[in-house]
C-alpha cells in the first residue's frame, strides 16, 4: 500500500497586514486597518462550508482493517452528518450513507435523546451522529430520527430495524454480532439478527426506573453514556438499574418565546440523595436475571463496568460518595459474589479514567493510577497483584478527546503498547510507544507538534491520526506503527480552495508562554494579537477564562472561532490555565480542594499583572469573559478584583455551588453539611456587593445543567444591593446554546457589542 500512495505535504505561511498609524486605537479602528482585509463575520462561523474545512468525526477502522469510516457534515450544511469511508483497497473516499436520503423533513427526537446529545456536546448536529461496526466488519449500525438502521457494506443496502413512536437510543452490536441491542422506554431490548425477532431483556423500566441507561450524573460528570455491556461470548448482558426515587425534585421552568413548561426534574443537588444503582446480569432472551453483589453501601457510584475476557467475571469500578476511594471489583457473573482486586485512595479526590484493558495471551490487565502524582499505567495480574509500573515521570498518560482511552493499542507479541500523553508538552497530545516489560523509555512516534487523536487498527499495523495544531486545521492521515505517514486521508490544505483561505492573510498571531503561580508551578498562557500588530500602540485586552477542573484551554490546537473574531476586532485575547485545570498532575489540581474560586482567581491575576507589564496593553481597558465555570470565574474575578477589569461577560455561571450536582461539586468541595464555610467562600454572593464594573449576565432559560436559578438568584442579590448590570436570557435554550446557529450568533454578537461599548 505504501508504494501506491503519493504523500503530499504543504506548508502555509501566515502573514500580517499594515499597522494603523494611531497610537491608541479602538478595537474597531484596528480591525479596519486595510480595505484589502477579508472580514470574518460571526455568522460565517456557522455558515457552510465549514470554516475548518472537511472535519471528519467519529473515526473508526473496520475490524478487518480494510477501511476507515467517519462522519462528516455536508458541504452545504456542516451540522447535517453523513457516513463516509476511505477504502484501503482502492484508496478512494466515498459517501456510504446520505442521512437526508433516509428521512424526510426535520428529525423528531425524544426528550431523552435531546438531553443525551446535550451531555455529549453534540447538540445541534443532525443526521448520523454515531455509529458502530459489526464485529466482522461487514455492517454498520446507526440511529437516525429515533429509529435504528443497519447498513451492509457489501451490498451497499440499508435496512431499517425499528419504526416506533417511542424512539430507540444507545444501539450496540453484541460482542459476536448475533444481536443488536438498544434502549426503548427505559428498558433494554435486543434484536436477533438471524431471525430479526425482537427480545425484551428488562421489564420494569419507566417512571423513576431506568434499565441499561446512564443517568444524568453518569453522562454529565462521569463521561459514561451507556448503562449496559455485552459479555465477550454474547452469553449475557450486564446492566445498571437506576432508581431515581431518592433524588429530590427540582421544579424547573423552561421558559420559551410563547409559553413555558414546568419540569419536575430529579436533580441531585450537592449534599442531597443520589440515585440508587443495582448491577444485574441477564441472558439475551431476557431470562435468568441475576443481581450482583456490589457491596452493602448504597450511596456509591458505578462509573465503569467491563467484562473479563472469559465472560465469567465482571470488572466493576466502585467509587465512594466522597470520591476519595476507587475500587476495582471482580464479580462472578453467575453467583454475583465480588471481591476487591485493587483500591485507589486520595486525600483529595480520585479522577476517573478509561484505561482498563485485558491482555489476550496471559491473565493480566493494564490500569491507570495517579498514585505517583501523575496519571500512569500499571500492569496487574487478574487476581489484583501488581506486577510492574509501565510508565513514569513528570507527565501524564491522557487522552486527546473526551471519554476516550489514552491506551491506544497493546502489541503483546512485540511487548509494547501505544498511548497518548503529555511527555513533550502539556499543551499537546502526542502518540508514544511504551515497553510492556517496562525496561525502556517511551518513544514518541507522532511527528508534528500539536494535538493528536489516534485510532489503531486491531492488527496494530497502522493507525489513523486525527491531527490539528495552531497553524494546521484538522487533518486525517494513515500512519504505520512506527509513526511514518503512509497517506493523507483528508489533508485539508490551507490552499486557495480552503474555506478559511480568504481570511488567512488577516489571521491573528498566536503566542504561547509560561508564568509562575505563587507556589512556583508553571502556568501556560496563550495570546492572540490582531493582524498588523504594532507594539508601539496600546490595545484593549479580553481575558477569556474557563478555569475549572479538567478544563484545559491553552493548547497547541486549531481554532477559528469567536476568540479569533475578537482578535480581528482589535482586541488582544489572553488565556491562562490556572491551577486546577487538569492534565498536569495532582499537585497542580489539589490547591482548589475545599475552596473553589480562590487559587483560580489568584492565577488569573498573575496573568493580568503580566499583561499590565506590557507596553502595548492598556491597563484601563482589560475585560474578562467565560462560560459555565468560566462564567463563575468571570463573576469571582469582577467581584473580588473590582479595580482590575473594565467589564465582564458571564455566561451560564454557577453562582451558588449548593445549586450544582453531587458528583462534580462534592469531588472538590465535599458536601455543604461537611464544608459549610467552603461553600460560602466559594460562592459569588459574599463578594457581589463589590461589583464596580459593567457586567453582562447571559443564561439559557431552559438550562438543565447549570440551572437558570443560579442567575436569577444573582440578579436578585445585585438588584437588592442597587448594583447595575445587563442581562441577556434565551427562551427555550439550554447550556450548549452557543452550538446552535441562531442563538450562538446572537450571543457572540451581543458580547462583541458589549465589549466595544466598554473597552473602546
Amino acid at each position: 500500500m505504501r508504494n501506491n500512495l503519493i504523500l503530499l505535504c504543504t506548508l502555509v505561511a501566515l502573514s500580517g497586514c499594515s499597522p494603523d498609524p494611531e497610537q491608541r486605537p479602538s478595537a474597531a479602528d484596528t480591525a479596519n486597518e486595510s480595505e484589502d482585509m477579508a472580514t470574518l463575520e460571526i455568522a460565517r462561523l456557522y455558515d457552510a462550508p465549514d470554516l475548518d474545512g472537511p472535519s471528519p468525526r467519529g473515526v473508526r477502522i473496520s475490524p478487518d482493517s480494510g477501511r476507515v469510516t467517519f462522519m462528516r457534515g455536508k458541504e452545504t450544511d456542516p451540522l447535517q452528518m453523513d457516513l463516509w469511508e476511505y477504502n484501503l483497497a482502492d484508496h478512494e473516499m466515498r459517501l456510504l450513507v446520505d442521512s437526508t436520503a433516509l428521512i424526510a423533513g426535520d428529525e423528531a427526537l425524544s426528550e431523552e435523546e435531546l438531553a443525551r446529545r446535550e451531555r455529549l456536546r453534540i447538540v445541534g448536529q443532525r443526521g448520523i451522529v454515531s455509529y458502530q461496526f459489526s464485529p466482522d466488519g461487514n455492517r454498520l449500525l446507526f440511529p437516525l430520527n429515533g429509529d435504528l438502521f443497519l447498513y451492509d457494506l457489501e451490498s451497499r443496502e440499508t435496512r431499517q430495524l425499528t419504526a416506533t413512536e417511542a424512539g430507540e437510543t444507545d444501539p450496540k452490536f453484541s460482542s459476536t454480532g448475533r444481536y443488536v441491542s438498544f434502549i426503548r422506554d427505559q428498558d433494554l431490548f435486543a434484536i436477533d439478527l438471524g431471525s430479526f425477532d425482537e427480545l425484551r431483556l428488562t421489564h420494569d423500566g419507566g417512571g423513576l426506573i431506568r434499565n441499561g441507561m446512564a443517568e444524568f450524573i453518569a453522562q454529565e460528570e462521569m463521561d459514561r453514556y451507556t448503562g449496559y455491556w455485552w459479555a465477550p461470548d454474547d452469553s449475557a448482558v450486564a446492566f445498571i438499574r437506576v432508581d431515581e426515587s431518592p433524588v429530590l425534585v427540582a421544579e424547573r421552568f423552561e421558559i420559551y418565546a410563547e409559553d413555558f413548561k414546568v419540569y419536575e426534574q430529579r436533580y441531585p443537588a450537592t449534599g442531597t440523595p443520589n440515585v440508587l444503582v443495582r448491577l444485574g446480569v441477564v441472558a439475551p432472551d431476557g431470562t435468568d436475571l441475576r443481581w450482583m453483589d456490589i457491596g452493602g453501601e448504597t450511596d456509591i457510584y458505578l462509573p465503569r463496568v467491563d467484562w473479563f475476557p472469559d465472560s465469567q467475571f465482571l470488572a466493576v469500578q466502585r467509587q465512594s460518595r466522597e470520591q476519595q476511594t476507587l475500587e476495582l471489583l471482580k464479580v462472578h457473573a453467575r453467583s454475583g459474589e465480588s471481591r476487591v482486586l485493587l483500591a485507589e485512595t486520595s486525600d483529595t479526590w480520585i479522577n476517573l479514567h478509561n484505561e482498563l484493558a485485558f491482555l489476550e495471551s496471559r491473565p493480566q490487565f493494564i490500569w491507570s493510577s495517579e498514585r505517583s502524582g501523575h496519571a500512569h499505567l500499571y500492569l496487574y495480574d487478574n487476581d489484583g497483584q501488581l506486577l510492574r509500573q509501565l510508565t513514569a515521570g513528570d507527565w501524564d498518560v491522557v487522552d486527546g478527546a473526551r471519554a476516550r482511552s489514552a491506551l491506544l493499542h497493546i502489541d503483546e507479541a512485540g511487548e509494547r503498547l501505544f498511548v497518548t500523553g503529555t511527555l513533550d508538552s502539556p499543551m499537546e497530545r502526542n502518540v508514544y510507544e511504551v515497553s510492556l516489560s517496562g525496561d525502556s523509555e517511551p518513544r514518541r512516534i507522532s511527528t508534528e507538534a500539536g494535538w493528536h487523536v489516534a485510532d489503531f487498527a486491531d492488527n496494530g499495523e497502522f493507525y489513523v491520526d486525527s491531527f490539528n495544531s495552531t497553524g494546521t486545521p484538522p487533518q486525517m492521515s494513515l500512519h504505520g506503527a512506527d509513526g511514518s505517514r503512509i497517506a493523507f486521508i483528508e489533508e485539508n490544505r490551507l490552499d486557495q480552495s480552503h474555506p478559511y483561505h480568504p481570511y488567512l492573510s488577516t489571521r491573528p498571531s498566536t503566542e504561547f508562554g509560561t508564568l509562575q503561580a505563587e507556589d512556583g508551578q508553571s502556568l501556560y498562557y496563550r495570546m492572540l494579537k490582531p493582524a498588523g500588530f504594532d507594539a508601539g500602540k496600546r490595545y484593549p485586552v479580553i481575558v477569556y477564562v474557563y478555569g475549572g477542573p479538567m478544563g484545559q484551554s491553552v493548547t497547541n490546537a486549531w481554532s477559528a472561532g469567536f476568540l479569533e473574531i475578537l482578535a480581528r476586532e482589535g482586541f488582544v485575547v489572553f488565556t491562562i490555565d490556572n491551577r486546577g485545570t487538569g492534565f498536569r498532575g495532582t499537585a497542580f489540581d489539589a490547591p482548589l480542594y475545599r475552596h473553589m474560586g480562590k487559587v483560580e482567581v489568584a492565577d488569573q491575576m498573575v496573568g493580568v499583572n503580566y499583561l499590565k507589564s506590557l507596553e502595548f496593553v492598556d491597563p484601563d481597558r482589560i475585560g474578562i469573559w467565560g462560560w459555565s465555570y468560566g462564567g463563575y470565574m468571570t463573576l469571582m474575578s469582577l467581584f473580588t478584583q473590582p479595580d482590575v477589569f473594565a467589564a465582564g461577560v458571564s455566561g451560564a455561571p454557577v453562582t451558588d455551588w449548593a445549586l450544582y450536582d453531587t458528583h462534580y461539586t462534592e469531588r472538590y468541595l465535599g458536601t455543604p453539611q461537611g464544608n459549610p464555610d467552603g461553600y460560602e467562600a466559594s460562592g459569588v454572593f459574599p463578594y457581589a456587593k463589590d461589583l464596580a464594573s459593567p457586567l453582562l449576565l447571559i443564561h439559557g432559560m431552559a438550562d438543565d445543567n447549570v440551572l437558570f436559578t443560579n442567575s436569577t438568584k444573582l440578579m436578585k442579590a445585585l438588584q437588592d444591593d442597587g448594583r447595575p448590570f445587563d442581562v441577556m436570557t434565551y427562551p427555550g435554550s439550554k447550556h450548549g446554546l452557543t452550538r446552535v446557529p441562531a442563538t450562538g450568533q446572537h450571543v457572540y454578537a451581543h458580547i462583541l457589542r458589549f465589549f466595544r461599548q466598554h473597552l473602546e
